[in-house]
C-alpha cells in the first residue's frame, strides 16, 4: 500500500518523483519507465519514421535518462528533459545509419549494365509499418522529407502539443528560432504532401518555375511601343 501511495505522488509530485530518482530509486525508475515510454516511443517514430529503430532507441533513451538523472537540473521537466535526450539519440540514429550505409554502397559491386548504383536517401523512408489509416501514412512520409532541423520542432509542437517555451527547451534554442522552424518546416511538409497528392500537379509546377529561370528575359524594346 505503501508503495502504490507513493507512485500516486509521484504522478502529482515530480519534485518528489525527481528526489526519488536522483537518490538511485528503481521502483521511481520504474515509474518512470512506464508513463513516459509511450510518449518517447512515438516522438522517435515520427523522427526516425521504423518501429524497429524507435524501440531500440527508445530503450537507448532510458538508459541515458538513468545515468543522467543525478545532473539533472531541477527547474525543468522530466518530460521536455525526455524528448531533448530522444531528439538528440533519433539524430545520432540517423547520421550513424546514413553513413552505416554509405559503407556499405562502397563495398559493393558496381552493377554490371554499368548504371550508377543511386543510395535511397534516408529522408524519404516511409511510415507504413505502423500507419492506422491512410491520411496517417501520407503525414509520416511527408514528414520523412522535411529537413531533420525542421522536422523535430514540427513534431515537437503539432504532433507533441509542446509549447512553442518547452519545444524551445528541448532543442535548447530561442522561442523565436522555434517559431522560424516551425514556419519552415511546415511549408517544406506542405511542398512534400502535395507531392505525396498530386505528383502531376506537383512536376507541373517544378516544370514551370525551371521553365522561368531559364528562360531569357526580354528586352525593353520587345515589350511594346517604346517611349
Amino acid at each position: 500500500m505503501a508503495d502504490a501511495a507513493r507512485a500516486f505522488t509521484w504522478g502529482r509530485d515530480e519534485a518528489e518523483l525527481i528526489t526519488e530518482l536522483q537518490a538511485g530509486s528503481e521502483e521511481a525508475f520504474d515509474w518512470l519507465v512506464t508513463h513516459h515510454q509511450a510518449l518517447v516511443y512515438n516522438l522517435l517514430l515520427s523522427m526516425l519514421g521504423n518501429p524497429a529503430d524507435a524501440a531500440d532507441a527508445t530503450q537507448e533513451v532510458f538508459l541515458r535518462a538513468y545515468r543522467g538523472m543525478p545532473g539533472f537540473r531541477r527547474g525543468s521537466s522530466l518530460k521536455t528533459w525526455l524528448y531533448r535526450i530522444a531528439i538528440r539519440q533519433a539524430l545520432n540514429q540517423r547520421r550513424w545509419w546514413c553513413r552505416h550505409q554509405r559503407q556499405e554502397t562502397s563495398l559493393d559491386a558496381e552493377p554490371e549494365n554499368g548504371t550508377v548504383l543511386e543510395l535511397e536517401s534516408a529522408a524519404a523512408t516511409p511510415f507504413e509499418e505502423l500507419a492506422a489509416t491512410e491520411a496517417r501514412e501520407v503525414v509520416e512520409r511527408g514528414l520523412a522529407a522535411v529537413p531533420e532541423v525542421f522536422r523535430s520542432a514540427v513534431v515537437l509542437r503539432d504532433l507533441e502539443g509542446l509549447s512553442y517555451e518547452e519545444v524551445a527547451e528541448v532543442l535548447d534554442v530561442s522561442v523565436g528560432t522555434v517559431k522560424s522552424r516551425i514556419l519552415r518546416g511546415r511549408q517544406a511538409l506542405r511542398v512534400a504532401l502535395t507531392a505525396i497528392l498530386d505528383p502531376a500537379s506537383s512536376r507541373d509546377s517544378a516544370s514551370a518555375a525551371s521553365f522561368s529561370r531559364s528562360a531569357p528575359m526580354p528586352s525593353v524594346s520587345g515589350l511594346g511601343g517604346g517611349e
